[in-house]
């Protein structure tokens, strides 16, 4: 990934087949059952639901509006991040025609979301944008200081509600079923598959004999951390566990059956570096 990110042609190429996939969820997916799931391409396709507009136009036209706002009043290496994105992911969709290829509404959501969230993995992973309404977040984050998260929902949000009066009600759940679907999606291709448990283990007595009692049955990933308080000379040993999803219960019944009364503090790892 390094490597497309430091030769522009590989980073274009790269950005385009993104666009493709983005373009191919929308055109064979979403906009031939009128589902609309946030974004640009959402509101062109309730444009189309309501007045018979092509959704690659529309698509084009509210991101030629996006990038004027982001003319003005976002910093011009923006507004060329997004540039190429907001111009491109229209053209495409006009080359690739709108063909409804599954019938049953619900599976072709279900199989758009992921192929839609495939497209975004790949523009975030080189820093792209497909722009369209992307922008209005960071408009908000840059003169009120609200979180892109956050206002990128409610803007999402706002454009599945749309599908209310224009498509119907299914259809809205459809749409805010498939911005979870897509937003999970993502987050497992960016972090990867092979998650893991960590624990915090805090035992008052018993400490270094679980920790010998974890590392003799689960392996080398137990390691002794100590942690300091900011007032005084106050600390305290932790044993930090990565193990698998697999023996999570096993651990705690271990850690437990030596002190019941320690406190252990569960949570997921993406990535484990350098374990032993």
């Amino acid at each position: 990934m390094n490597t497309i990110r430091s030769h522009q042609s590989l980073r274009l190429a790269f950005i385009t087949a993104a666009l493709a996939v983005i373009a191919v969820a929308i055109n064979l997916f979403f906009a031939p059952h009128g589902v609309a799931a946030g974004g640009a391409t959402g509101m062109a396709i309730i444009i189309q639901e309501m007045a018979v507009v092509p959704v690659f136009i529309s698509t084009l036209g509210i991101n030629l509006v996006m990038l004027l706002l982001a003319s003005f009043l976002l910093p011009r290496a923006t507004t060329l991040r997004i540039l190429y994105g907001s111009l491109v992911l229209p053209l495409i969709m006009a080359l690739i025609p709108e063909t409804k290829i599954v019938a049953d509404r619900t599976l072709a959501v279900m199989v758009g979301s992921v192929v839609i969230a495939v497209g975004f993995t790949m523009l975030y992973a080189v820093d792209a944008s497909s722009g369209g309404t992307t922008v209005p977040p960071l408009i908000f984050l840059r003169f009120w200081n609200i979180k892109t998260a956050t206002s990128l929902f409610v803007v999402d949000f706002g454009v599945c509600l749309l599908n209310i009066p224009v498509s119907g009600m299914e259809a809205f759940i459809l749409s805010v079923f498939s911005i979870g679907i897509t937003k999970l999606s993502m987050s497992y291709m960016q972090t990867g598959l092979d998650r893991k448990r960590m624990l915090h283990v805090i035992s008052r007595s018993d400490l270094p004999q679980i920790h010998g009692r974890l590392r003799e049955v689960f392996g080398g990933s137990v390691d002794l951390v100590l942690i300091s308080g900011t007032e005084g000379n106050w600390g305290h040993d932790v044993l930090l566990v990565v193990l698998e999803q697999s023996e999570y219960k096993n651990v705690v019944r271990v850690v437990h059956g030596m002190d019941p009364q320690a406190l252990i503090i569960a949570g997921e790892v993406a990535e484990v570096h350098g374990s032993n």
